[in-house]
């Protein structure tokens, strides 16, 4: 595959992707649904074991220096778990579906080669839903970790290689680029592989995009949640207390900007104190302010860090309230000159008052516009039909009411969305998908055509109606 004016290092990645497709060819000859199955179990289990599952939490925290060892256990655990329960019935080999009276017959088969490009925020989990899927529908993957990931990308390979051999499989099903990590390999395995996958930053989904390869990237989180005036505020503090606290708030669906209509405002704000939000002010808030946001971006110090600690580092003393677990700024507007409008990434949320619930609508759709259009917006209501209202206006893939939005988002054991940590945001997010990253993203469908009985309407039946409102 090389060629001469080939770099070293796209050499090396071009002999990884060979070994891959090999790999891949001898697992898809002659398999069953059981052998991918096996595989997807394999790869599953490697995290899931106890004891491997803290060693993963610890090294990803140890090395990346993000969020807290317990809680990306829990992470590990339940994203996993519920990924196995989604895909456990699933048909993803052979005819998986047929249709007499359409004359249609479908057949599953691998996509080949998957290239996923996986963040720091989340060394184990996201690889691991991507692994899984990956290999429950016949394909090979190849991993690019960020370079803080690496330590973690390569015990996680080791642990999973392991199992694949147990279950007579080959590791080479399951790989890595090279270390250290490089935007070239990674710009080569995009070009190479068959399907990109790319959970991360803005510039690797442009450059997956621009590759050239089928790419499904996913968008900027910054979550914004409504508090209208029928909601529980005692349940909806808890969960949003308990969400954006998770993991120190790496993932892009803690919430970041809440609006609260103001007939309940002062009440929720003492709600939200009881489970360990700190409202700052004053010189309080510049503080945290000009030490979160620094030029055009988030100070990477303070990302993914718990409360106490992002206090310490912008200079604000929270001895007279140490059960804080998470931090809220009041919000004095929208858009790049606010930018607490924006995602944060850290257990900071801003708070904005809205007269009622119409405005609080209109202000959620200005947060959008600047960050955070086709992911998702949560709603603490007891009029179910408000939900709808949103729906319809919003540019939103996601309403989820009455949650705790990280762990409803992508996927809960009381919902129905596909368990996953990659959330597509459609159009509104410059993205090819608006649906939870899940297995039928892994899959190409062969449709088998036969004849069936002609279905040709009239120009009558078609447009009867129309010709009898204007004309013929």
């Amino acid at each position: 595959m090389a060629t001469l004016g080939e770099s070293e290092e796209e050499i090396l990645v071009d002999r990884l992707v060979d070994r891959a497709r090999r790999a891949q060819a001898a697992f898809e000859k002659d398999a069953d649904q059981a052998r991918y199955d096996r595989a997807a179990l394999a790869a599953a289990w490697a995290v899931m074991e106890p004891a491997r599952n803290r060693e993963l939490a610890e090294l990803a925290v140890a090395c990346t220096g993000l969020g807290n060892v317990d809680d990306k256990i829990t992470k590990n655990h339940r994203k996993t778990l519920g990924l196995l329960r989604d895909i456990g019935r699933a048909r993803t080999q052979g005819v998986i579906a047929e249709n007499a009276a359409r004359g249609l017959v479908e057949i599953a088969r691998p996509i080949g080669v998957i290239g996923a490009v996986v963040p720091s925020t989340n060394p184990v989990a996201t690889p691991v839903n991507n692994i899984v899927n990956a290999l429950k529908c016949g394909n090979a993957i190849i991993l690019s970790p960020s370079p803080k990931g690496q330590p973690v990308c390569e015990r996680l390979l080791a642990l999973v290689h392991a199992e694949l051999r147990k279950a007579g499989l080959d590791p080479d099903l399951v790989q890595m680029l090279p270390v250290p990590s490089s935007k070239q390999k990674t710009q080569r395995l995009m070009t190479l592989a068959d399907l990109v996958i790319v959970t991360g930053s803005r510039d690797n989904v442009r450059r997956a995009y621009a590759s050239g390869t089928p790419a499904i990237g996913v968008g900027v989180g910054n979550v914004t949640v409504i508090v209208d005036e029928t909601a529980d505020l005692d349940d909806a503090a808890g969960k949003i207390a308990a969400s954006k606290s998770f993991d120190n708030a790496t993932s892009c669906s803690s919430e970041n900007v809440l609006i609260v209509v103001d007939a309940v405002y002062d009440r929720f704000l003492a709600a939200l104190a009881a489970e360990g939000g700190r409202m700052l002010s004053g010189g309080d808030t510049e503080k945290l302010k000009s030490a979160l946001f620094r030029g055009g971006g988030l100070n990477p110090e303070m990302i993914a860090r718990d409360a106490r600690t992002v206090a310490e580092l912008a200079g604000i003393d929270l001895t007279d309230a140490p059960e804080t677990r998470f931090l809220l700024i009041p919000g004095t507007g929208i858009g790049a000159g606010h930018p607490e409008s924006g995602e944060k990434l850290s257990p900071v949320a801003a708070l904005y008052r809205a007269n009622d619930f119409r405005q609080a609508g209109e202000l959620a759709g200005h947060v959008l516009a600047y960050q955070g259009a086709g992911h998702s917006v949560g709603l603490h209501t007891k009029e179910p039909s408000r939900a709808i209202e949103l729906g319809l206006v919003l540019p939103t893939c996601r309403m989820i009411v009455n949650q705790a939005h990280c762990f409803a988002t992508g996927g809960a054991f009381d919902n129905g969305m596909p368990f996953s940590l990659s959330m597509g945001c459609g159009s509104w997010g410059g993205n090819s998908i608006d649906d939870n990253l899940n297995y039928k993203n892994f899959l190409n469908i062969t449709k088998v055509v036969t004849t069936i009985k002609p279905d040709e309407p009239s120009l009558d039946e078609v447009f009867g109606d129309y010709w009898r409102f204007v004309g013929k």
